[in-house]
């Protein structure tokens, strides 16, 4: 075997040009796939980073009626709150590394600073635990303290948003904003330690993530009912120790807390953003699916190029062929060599299309702005699948080198 790696290789190399020439569809198909398989993982990842966030492996449990998240006015008659025996419960679940009681106003109106009213912003009664569960970092002031939420203080901590649109050249701590006319302190600014942007390629893309964006203000809970309603629902957040679990932690907390409900229109419902993220995923794969199969047509013609090389070698060799057989080669012996030189063929142009398949993502990274990660599967599956073209299309070549009659060969001019 190395023998024939090396015949093949020494005449490879005394034929360059059309040695080149005929790896070129090998080479072209390959760095097709590598670039294409880069792109497709490059995007998947950024629809997980964009819909998860690095490093927040958080589901948020939240009360529905009827499929609908209850907020606000719409809170059913008689709801119970979150019993601390459950929230244990919750947190003994298998992969879970700590979970979290809040009661949140999506869109929260009646926020003033001074005379500015504050559009859009979310409104979170929290628990001691839920920074920390969430991932959030103080970046300003401080976070709550036990006695915060002993003392009833009408503290509030604001996020990064809130504060850079309200507080531009001041600092934010000891300042006061009103909701619904009571007055709250600022004794903190907090963000998430781990955060990922949504791709912005134009300015509508910039101006539609900003409007969403209303920012966060956070309450301790225990003062929730001083602006809001004292029974309203309770959500909870629960930290994976990783998102491959995310779905099924939401999914046995929402069970947990489901067994506690009266109301058959009500249920705890996990937002599965992994699931999100997986479907956004395969829609992405579907649609370059066909750009693979399409990148494939360049291996068959390339496929094709090699079977067509190989038979003028072996015409070219016939005498050589003949000689060999006449010293006492055997038929596999003959097969051997002109299979191993096909798959040498085929897999140096595999490594060489790889290189290029490398090249041309990172090109096409910068050109586009599209994120792209190298497949290390793909790249090793490249390998072996160009090796396979050269075996199975420079079969029909061989077998007719090993099937030449001596004389025959011998005769040959």
């Amino acid at each position: 075997m190395i023998e024939n790696i090396g015949l093949s290789l020494k005449g490879i190399w005394s034929h360059k040009m059309r040695s080149f020439l005929t790896m070129l569809g090998i080479i072209i198909g390959i760095a097709s796939i590598i670039a294409i398989v880069s792109t497709i993982k490059g995007t998947n990842e950024q629809i997980k980073q964009n819909l998860i966030g690095s490093g927040n492996n958080v589901v948020q449990v939240k009360l529905s009626q009827d499929g609908y998240e209850v907020e606000g006015d719409q809170i059913p008659y008689g709801t119970k709150e979150v019993s601390p025996a459950t929230l244990e419960e919750i947190k003994a679940i298998e992969h879970v590394e700590g979970a979290s009681l809040y009661r949140s106003r999506s869109y929260a109106d009646g926020i003033y600073y001074k005379s500015t009213l504050l559009e859009g912003p979310s409104v979170k009664g929290i628990d001691e635990d839920y920074f920390n569960v969430m991932g959030y970092v103080i970046r300003q002031g401080r976070l709550f303290i036990d006695s915060d939420y002993q003392e009833f203080r009408k503290n509030m901590i604001i996020d990064q948003d809130v504060a850079s649109s309200l507080f531009q050249s001041e600092s934010p701590i000891g300042q006061t904003l009103e909701i619904r006319g009571e007055p709250f302190i600022i004794i903190g600014v907090v963000e998430l330690a781990n955060q990922s942007k949504p791709v912005i390629h134009s300015i509508d893309d910039y101006y539609t993530y900003h409007q969403n964006q209303g920012g966060n203000i956070f309450l301790p809970d225990v003062v929730w009912p001083v602006v809001y309603a004292y029974d309203e629902p309770q959500h909870v957040a629960v930290k994976a120790s990783h998102t491959d679990y995310m779905g099924t932690v939401g999914r046995d907390c929402a069970n947990i807390l489901n067994a506690e409900l009266w109301d058959s229109t009500l249920s705890y419902q996990a937002i599965d953003i992994l699931e999100q993220a997986k479907q956004l995923q395969e829609l992405s794969a579907a649609t370059n699916q066909q750009l693979l199969w399409i990148a494939s047509i360049s291996l068959l013609v390339g496929g094709i190029g090699v079977m067509n090389i190989m038979l003028v070698s072996v015409t070219e060799r016939t005498n050589e062929i003949g000689l060999k057989k006449a010293i006492g080669a055997r038929k596999r012996v003959i097969l051997a060599q002109f299979l191993t030189e096909a798959a040498v063929l085929t897999s140096l142009g595999g490594i060489l299309g790889i290189l290029a398949g490398i090249i041309l993502a990172k090109v096409i990274s910068v050109v586009s702005q599209t994120p792209v990660a190298i497949s290390l599967p793909a790249t090793v599956g490249s390998v072996v699948f160009s090796i396979a073209i050269g075996l199975i299309f420079g079969l029909l070549p061989s077998m007719k080198a090993a099937n030449l009659n001596p004389i025959d060969a011998l005769r040959h001019e």
